[in-house]
């Protein structure tokens, strides 16, 4: 298992990924989707864990039209205001875009389908390939103002699946109901709800994290990709 950093080609520009490859050097993709961190530790260590399951995992850098390279955590106030400072710079639309260019690149390299999984903004970004991009599989965990993108729901053609935490602070209860209710009939969409999680339960080292309630999702984010993607 080794990580390496790869240029993805788009039409209006290339940018850089974390591409962590499995012992046997190919496997199914996956793209991983990036929190409003940059390309940090957290997301090299997920690309890494997935690599050890036995997937392609590359790790995009969504910010590269606002400040290519960002690597920050969310261990000071200085970081998460510049977080929150490139969250609210950021394009949408042009980061699934770069989604779909990131899934081009990989799907060469890979053995297999290619899924995309995301986390916070990747979460929002994640459901949002399920509509606009040839992923395989996608979930998406904490996923931020996805109640504001239902429409798009009418362009998912392959399988998604959503993790909500139920105290989730950047995403209130009406918002979360929300999500259920214009997705609950698609027979595509599979919603798993942790009633007493916050927002990013499942990154380590953060002031949320719970580690059984990360494994149990974790564990049904491996069983979906298996599924979906071998």
């Amino acid at each position: 298992m080794s990580g390496e950093t790869i240029t993805i080609a788009s039409p209006e520009g290339s940018f850089t990924g974390y591409l962590a490859k499995p012992a046997m050097g190919q496997g199914p993709g996956i793209v991983v989707i990036q929190e409003i961190f940059g390309v940090n530790k957290v997301m090299r260590d997920l690309c890494d864990w997935l690599a050890g399951e036995g997937y392609m995992a590359l790790c995009p850098d969504l910010f590269w039209r606002i400040e290519p390279g960002i690597d920050i955590t969310d261990q000071s106030e200085a970081e998460w205001k510049k977080a929150f400072d490139l969250f609210g710079k950021f394009d949408v639309d042009k980061g699934v875009a770069d989604i779909g260019a990131t899934i081009r690149t990989l799907r060469p390299l890979s053995a297999g389908k290619v899924g995309a999984v995301g986390y916070c903004l990747g979460g929002q970004l994640a459901y949002l390939a399920a509509c606009h991009t040839s992923t395989d599989a996608s979930v998406g965990y904490y996923g931020v103002n996805i109640q504001n993108r239902l429409d798009d729901a009418k362009g998912i053609k392959k399988p998604l699946m959503l993790h909500i935490a139920g105290k989730d602070e950047f995403v209130p209860a009406d918002a979360q109901e929300a999500v259920v209710a214009g997705l609950r009939d698609n027979p595509l969409v599979t919603i798993h709800r942790y009633p007493e999680m916050d927002h990013a339960f499942a990154r380590p080292g953060g002031a949320h994290y719970d580690k059984a309630t990360a494994d149990e999702a974790n564990d049904r984010t491996l069983k979906f990709f298996a599924r979906h993607l071998g």
